[in-house]
C-alpha cells in the first residue's frame, strides 16, 4: 500500500509522443514569431516549413488556423471593452456642432459691418502712403543720379578713348572707374555691367596692342635687310674714312707704296681713291638709322599697356620668345647662298638688321630686353653663323667670291662690334676662310700652271732685240754675264713657261695679300701668311703639276731636258721671291719667326723626277732600237760590218747626248752611263735568251762587231767629264765574254778562274756555260760529217770537256 502511495505521489514520466508535441509547439511558435516580425526576411522561414518532415505543411496550416482564431477572440474582446466610450463621444460632438454654426454666423456679420465702415479710411490712407513714397523715391533718385552721372560721363569718355586708340588713357580711366566711381554706385545693375565689361575691355586693349606688336615684329622682319644694309654701309664708310686718314698720316713716312714691284700700286691706289670719293659722296647723304626705317611706337605702347595691367613679365617673355624665333629664321641661310656674293650679303644684312633693332630696344626700353638676353642671343647666333659660313664657304671654288665673302665678314664684324657685340670668333673664322681661300687659289693656279705647261714649246727663249731681252728680264730675274755679252739675236736657256710661272707666283702672293687686308694683323703675321701660301703653291700645286707633266707620255727627252733647265732657273729665283715678300711686308727675313720658302726642295724634287724619267725614256728608246735587231744566229761568218739597228741607235744616242750638254751637274754623265749600262745588259740578255737555242761562231763574230761599235762610242766621250775609260767599263762583261769565245782561250779561263788577276774575271761560269751549250748544239746539227774529221772530233771533245768543267764550277758556286 505504502509503495502504491509513493508511486501515486510521483509524476508520471512524459511519454515519447508528448515530448514530440512540445517540440513541434516550440518550433511552430518560433516560426510564427518570425512571420509576425516585419524586420526578418521570410524566405528562410518559409523554406524551413517545407523542408522539414513530410506532414509539416499540413500541421503548420492547422497551427496557423488555430492561431488566427485565437487572435480574432482577442480583437473581439478589445472592441467590446471600448465600444461604450466611443458612442458617448459621438453624442457630445453632435451637441457642439449647433453652437459652432451659430457663432460662425455672428462673426461673419460683424466682419461685414467693419469692412463697410473702414473702406473710405483705407482708401485715403493708401493715397497718402503712395504720395509719400513718390516723394521719397524722387529725392533718392536725384541723389543717386548725382552719383551716377560722373560714372556715365567717365564711361562715355572711356568709349571715346578706345575709339581714338588712346589705350593708355583708357586704362587710366578704367582704373578711376574701378577704384573711385563704380564703388559709389556699385548696387546698380548698369554699374555691375560696366564693372563686368572693364576686364573684357582690358583684354581687348591687350589683344589690340599685341596685334600691333605682331605687326611690328613682321615689319622689322621685312625691314631687317634694309636696316642691316644701312648699318653695314655706314660701318664701311667709317672704316674707309679711318683708312684714308691713316694713309694720309703715313704719306710722309713712305715715299713709295708697298705694291711698287710690278707697277700695281698706282692702279690699286687709283681705284681706292675713286672708291673713297664715291663713298664720301654717299656719306654726304642723309644718314638713316633704325628709327628712320621702323616705327618703334607699337613696342613702347604695348610695353606701357602691359606694365599698367601688371602683366609686364608676360609681355617680356612673349617678345623675347618671338625674337628668338625670328633670330632662328634669320640665321637660316638659303640653300644656294654660296653661289653668289649677293646671297651672303642678304644673309649678313638680315642678321645685322636684327641685332641693330635689339640694340635699340635694349637702350630705348627699361628691361624689355637685357644685356644678358642679347648676349645669349648673340652667342647662339654667332655659333650658327660660324657653322653656316664653314659649310657654305666649303662649297665655294671661286677665289674671288671667297675674297668678297671675307670682305663682307670683316664689314659684318666691324658693324656689330660698333654696337658692342664681341666678334673675336668671327676673326678667328677668317683664318679658316683664309685656308679655304688658299685652297681655291691653289686650284685656280693649278689650272693656270697646266695651261702654261701645255702651251710651252720647251725650247730656249729667242730674243731678237734688246727691248725683248729687257721685257723678259723685267718679268723674270735672269742674270748671265756670258749671255749678256752675246750679240743679238740670242737665246735664253729657259723656255717661255719660266717667266710666266714666276709672274703667276707673284700674282698668287698679291691675291693672298688681298685677303690679309683689314684683318687687324701685324706685319709679321701677314708676312707669315704670304710665305705659307707661297710655300703651299710651290710644294703642292706647282710640284704636282710638274710631276704630272714629267709623267705625260708625249713629253720626250728634249722636253725633259728643258724641264730640268727650267726648274734650275726657278730654283735660283726663289731668293727673289723672298725679297719680293719682304718688300711688301717690310719684315726682315732675319726675323726669328720668319718662315722660309720651300721652293728649293720643290724644284729639286721635280728635277730629280725629270732626271729619272730621262733615264727611263732613254732606256725605253734603247729597247725600241734593240727590238729591231735581226741577227742570223746560224750564219757561218759575219758580214764584216756592224748591224744597221745598232748604228742607228748609236747615232741617236750621239745626238741626244749633244742636247744633254745643257744639263747642269752630272745629269748628262749619269744619263750616258745609265744608257751604256742598259745597252750592255740588253745585248747580254739577247745572247742568253732562253728562246735562242743555237748560236754559230759567225753570229758571235757579228755580235762582236756590234759590241766594238758600242765600245768606240763609249771611248769617243759623247758626254764630257768621264775620266779615262770609265764609260767603256759598262761593256766589260760583254767584251770579256766575247773575247773568251773568239780566242777560244778556255784553258786560261779555267786555270785563272777565281783569281783577281784573271783575264776573264767578269765572265760568269753560268753565262759561259749557257752560251757554250748553244754553240755545242749548233756543231752537232750543222756538221753531220764532223765525226769523220779529226779536227772537228777533237773540237767537239774539247767543248764537251769544257762544258763538264763549267758545270762543275757552277755546281760548286751553287753549293
Amino acid at each position: 500500500m505504502a509503495s502504491d502511495r509513493v508511486h501515486a505521489a510521483l509524476p508520471e514520466p512524459p511519454s515519447q509522443s508528448e515530448e514530440k508535441n512540445k517540440e513541434e509547439e516550440k518550433a511552430f511558435g518560433n516560426i510564427f514569431a518570425e512571420l509576425e516580425s516585419v524586420e526578418l526576411p521570410l524566405g528562410a522561414t518559409l523554406r524551413s516549413i517545407y523542408d522539414d518532415q513530410p506532414n509539416a505543411h499540413k500541421r503548420f496550416m492547422e497551427k496557423l488556423d488555430a492561431r488566427i482564431r485565437n487572435h480574432d477572440r482577442e480583437i473581439e474582446k478589445m472592441c467590446n471593452f471600448h465600444h461604450q466610450g466611443f458612442v458617448d463621444a459621438i453624442t457630445e460632438l453632435l451637441k457642439v456642432r449647433a453652437d459652432a454654426e451659430k457663432l460662425m454666423g455672428q462673426v461673419t456679420d460683424t466682419n461685414r459691418r467693419l469692412q463697410e465702415a473702414g473702406r473710405e479710411v483705407t482708401a485715403q490712407t493708401e493715397e497718402v502712403i503712395r504720395c509719400r513714397i513718390q516723394q521719397r523715391n524722387m529725392a533718392t533718385t536725384v541723389e543717386k543720379l548725382h552719383l551716377c552721372i560722373p560714372v556715365l560721363e567717365k564711361y562715355s569718355k572711356l568709349k571715346e578713348q578706345l575709339e581714338s586708340k588712346r589705350y593708355y588713357a583708357a586704362l587710366k580711366t578704367m582704373e578711376q572707374l574701378e577704384k573711385v566711381f563704380i564703388p559709389r554706385v556699385s548696387q546698380y545693375r548698369f554699374c555691375q555691367i560696366m564693372a563686368e565689361n572693364l576686364p573684357r575691355l582690358r583684354e581687348e586693349i591687350k589683344e589690340i596692342s599685341m596685334s600691333d606688336l605682331k605687326d611690328f615684329l613682321e615689319s622689322i622682319r621685312k625691314h631687317s635687310n634694309k636696316i642691316g644694309e644701312t648699318a653695314m654701309r655706314q660701318a664701311q664708310q667709317h672704316r674707309t674714312f679711318n683708312s684714308a686718314v691713316a694713309k694720309q698720316a703715313s704719306i710722309g713716312h713712305y715715299s713709295n707704296p708697298v705694291y711698287s714691284l710690278n707697277g700695281r700700286a698706282h692702279t690699286h691706289n687709283g681705284l681706292m681713291m675713286n672708291d673713297e670719293a664715291g663713298e664720301e659722296e654717299e656719306a654726304d647723304e642723309e644718314v638713316l638709322t633704325a628709327q628712320d626705317l621702323v616705327d618703334f611706337s607699337p613696342v613702347y605702347r604695348c610695353l606701357h599697356i602691359y606694365t599698367v595691367l601688371g602683366d609686364r613679365e608676360t609681355f617680356e617673355n612673349y617678345y623675347r620668345k618671338q625674337r628668338k624665333k625670328q633670330a632662328r629664321l634669320v640665321l637660316q641661310p638659303q640653300a644656294n647662298m654660296h653661289e653668289t656674293v649677293e646671297g651672303y650679303r642678304r644673309y649678313f644684312n638680315q642678321i645685322v638688321g636684327f641685332f641693330v633693332v635689339e640694340d635699340h630696344i635694349l637702350h630705348a626700353t627699361r628691361g624689355l630686353v637685357t644685356r644678358v638676353f642679347t648676349d645669349e642671343l648673340w652667342n647662339m647666333a654667332l655659333s650658327k653663323i660660324i657653322a653656316v659660313l664653314r659649310t657654305h664657304s666649303s662649297y665655294c671654288d671661286d677665289p674671288d667670291l671667297v675674297l668678297e665673302l671675307k670682305n663682307l665678314i670683316v664689314i659684318f664684324a666691324d658693324t656689330l662690334q660698333g654696337y658692342g657685340f664681341p666678334v673675336n670668333r668671327l676673326f678667328d673664322l677668317l683664318f679658316e676662310v683664309r685656308d679655304q681661300y688658299n685652297e681655291t687659289l691653289l686650284k685656280k693656279w693649278a689650272l693656270v700652271f697646266r695651261e702654261i705647261f701645255e702651251l710651252d714649246n720647251y725650247s730656249p727663249i729667242p730674243v731678237e732685240t734688246e727691248e725683248e731681252y729687257k721685257l723678259v728680264v723685267s718679268r723674270f730675274p735672269f742674270h748671265d754675264a756670258e749671255i749678256e755679252k752675246q750679240d743679238f739675236p740670242k737665246k735664253l736657256p729657259m723656255s717661255q713657261s719660266v717667266p710666266q710661272i714666276y709672274t703667276q707666283v707673284k700674282e698668287l702672293i698679291y691675291a693672298s695679300l688681298k685677303f690679309s687686308e683689314s684683318l687687324h694683323r701685324s706685319s709679321t703675321e701677314i708676312d707669315d701668311m704670304l710665305r705659307k701660301s707661297t710655300n703651299l703653291l710651290l710644294t703642292r700645286t706647282l710640284s704636282s703639276c710638274l710631276q704630272s707633266l714629267i709623267k705625260k707620255p708625249h713629253i720626250g727627252l728634249t722636253e725633259l731636258v728643258q724641264i730640268i733647265i727650267n726648274t734650275t732657273h726657278l730654283e735660283q729665283a726663289c731668293k727673289y721671291l723672298e725679297e719680293f715678300i719682304t718688300n711688301i711686308t717690310n719684315v726682315s727675313p732675319e726675323t726669328v719667326h720668319t718662315t722660309r720658302l720651300y721652293g728649293l726642295s720643290t724644284f729639286k724634287d721635280a728635277r730629280h723626277a725629270a732626271e729619272g724619267e730621262i733615264y727611263t725614256k732613254l732606256n725605253q728608246k734603247i729597247d725600241e732600237f734593240i727590238q729591231l735587231a735581226d741577227y742570223e744566229w746560224g750564219m757561218s761568218e759575219s758580214d764584216g760590218r756592224a748591224s744597221g739597228y745598232l748604228m742607228d741607235l748609236i747615232n741617236f744616242l750621239r745626238s741626244t747626248f749633244q742636247v744633254f750638254t745643257h744639263l747642269p751637274g752630272k745629269v748628262a754623265q749619269t744619263a750616258c752611263m745609265s744608257a751604256c749600262k742598259h745597252l750592255s745588259t740588253s745585248l747580254m740578255q739577247m745572247l742568253l735568251d732562253t728562246d735562242l737555242k743555237q748560236i754559230s761562231m759567225g753570229a758571235i763574230q757579228q755580235f762582236n762587231l756590234d759590241v766594238i761599235q758600242c765600245e768606240l762610242f763609249a771611248s769617243s766621250e759623247p758626254v764630257p767629264g768621264f775620266q779615262g775609260d770609265t764609260l767603256q767599263l759598262a761593256f766589260i762583261d760583254l767584251r770579256q765574254l766575247l773575247d773568251l769565245f773568239m780566242v777560244w782561250d778556255w784553258s786560261t779561263y779555267l786555270a785563272d778562274y777565281g783569281q783577281p788577276t784573271s783575264k776573264y774575271l767578269r765572265v760568269n761560269p753560268a753565262t759561259a756555260l749557257a752560251l757554250l751549250e748553244k754553240m755545242k748544239d749548233t756543231s752537232k746539227k750543222n756538221n753531220i760529217f764532223s765525226q769523220f774529221r779529226k779536227n772537228d772530233r777533237d773540237k767537239q771533245k774539247l767543248i764537251e770537256t769544257v762544258v763538264k768543267q763549267l758545270r762543275s764550277l757552277v755546281n760548286g758556286m751553287s753549293s
